[in-house]
């Protein structure tokens, strides 16, 4: 995201609301891609657009 300066606006994490850890990795939670506001394509755990995407593809994929 950039400020009207046109610089990057630094985000500031909150563990438990954004992100949580999970042995060496950092999960970042549902609320945390709602705020951010589109999909990455990374498969992420807790996407809230992966659900609607997989059943896209289901409704489009062809017949055997």
């Amino acid at each position: 995201m950039l400020l009207p300066d046109g610089g990057p606006k630094e985000t500031v994490l909150v563990e438990g609301e954004d992100y949580y850890m999970d042995g060496p990795y950092l999960v970042f939670t549902e609320a945390y891609h709602l705020n951010r506001g589109y999909c990455c394509n990374s498969g992420c755990r807790h996407c809230p657009w992966r659900l609607h995407a997989d059943e896209l593809a289901e409704t489009t994929a062809p017949d055997e």
